[in-house]
């Protein structure tokens, strides 16, 4: 049984699979067809925290395949009424895969030991592979082959700048990472990506203006993510200097893109005029976590 739970268990190869049918779908859809591929299959979104693209484009992308989701919010008992265990080996004899949206990130490993479905990581203090998958589908289609183009990630590295990282690497995209200082990457985490793909193309700084410089696409998330609203006046003043504005955005490649995962905080991490300006592709991103959802959904029941 295979599960998503970072972008650590999907190679190159396989990332390829699943954008290969992602733009199969996306034709299809595109051309007003909906191919019932999954057909009587069931997802369970199990959500531990609040959603909006992620709720429904697993839904939608579900039905468009001819299956069907189920919501589960707390009365389930997730993580609380039973054990890890007994949950995941009861939920897996009603479903076919499991989206999972968990505060901590060692929930979802937890979970995914003991269940004989697909477990996806739908979100988590950690990572966020689906957005990761998006991201790189989303440049995919901007710049076309890789070779020749750069990504700069400004801000904290979080759940979505590691998923980002671990993506670029595997499709061999250079990435350069801004963060103020306290706020890089952890070292086991770049110790694992250095060793499963050491020839990842990352540079790290504190400068925001040396990552930005060039690059084919800028990408920015809040500045305070969910569960640390108890940090966000420290954070508003660690990054002060690190807000994607129409001066950053200059000394970009003068046809770079921007990317936000959403949802934003104009004034904070984005000025509105580049999240509202012609550079931005945001809705297209976002767009795009139904369609390789839908092809990572594919890809995983397609296969048994």
């Amino acid at each position: 049984m295979r599960h998503v739970v970072s972008l650590f268990d999907l190679s190159t190869a396989e990332i390829e699979a699943i954008f290969a049918i992602t733009h199969d779908l996306k034709a299809k859809h595109a051309a007003g067809l909906r191919e019932s591929i999954l057909p009587g299959r069931v997802v369970a979104l199990l959500f531990e925290k609040p959603s909006l693209r992620t709720r429904v484009s697993f839904e939608a992308g579900i039905s468009h395949l001819g299956g069907n989701s189920l919501f589960l919010g707390t009365e389930v008992g997730f993580n609380a009424r039973e054990s890890l265990a007994d949950f995941g080996r009861v939920i897996s004899q009603y479903v076919d895969a499991i989206v999972v949206r968990a505060y901590r990130h060692d929930t979802v490993v937890e979970l995914a030991k003991h269940c004989t479905c697909a477990v996806i990581n739908g979100l988590t203090d950690y990572t966020h592979p689906c957005q990761g998958l998006a991201d790189l589908y989303t440049l995919r289609e901007l710049l076309g082959k890789f070779p020749g183009h750069r990504v700069a990630y400004v801000g904290d590295a979080n759940n979505v700048a590691r998923s980002l990282a671990i993506g670029c690497a595997r499709l061999d995209l250079p990435l350069s990472v801004a963060t103020p200082k306290g706020y890089g990457y952890d070292e086991p985490f770049l110790a694992r990506l250095r060793s499963e793909v050491p020839n990842a193309k990352l540079t790290l700084t504190e400068d925001p203006a040396e990552a930005v410089r060039g690059a084919s696409a800028v990408y920015t998330d809040v500045w305070t993510s969910m569960g640390q609203e108890a940090e966000s006046q420290r954070r508003l003043k660690d990054f002060a200097g690190f807000q994607i504005d129409a001066k950053l955005m200059a000394l970009a490649s003068p046809d770079a893109y921007f990317l936000h995962c959403l949802p934003a905080h104009r004034g904070e991490e984005v000025a509105a005029d580049v999240i509202d300006g012609p550079q931005s592709v945001v809705v297209e991103q976002a767009g795009n976590r139904m369609h390789v959802q839908k092809g990572v959904l594919t890809w995983l029941l397609g296969r048994e």
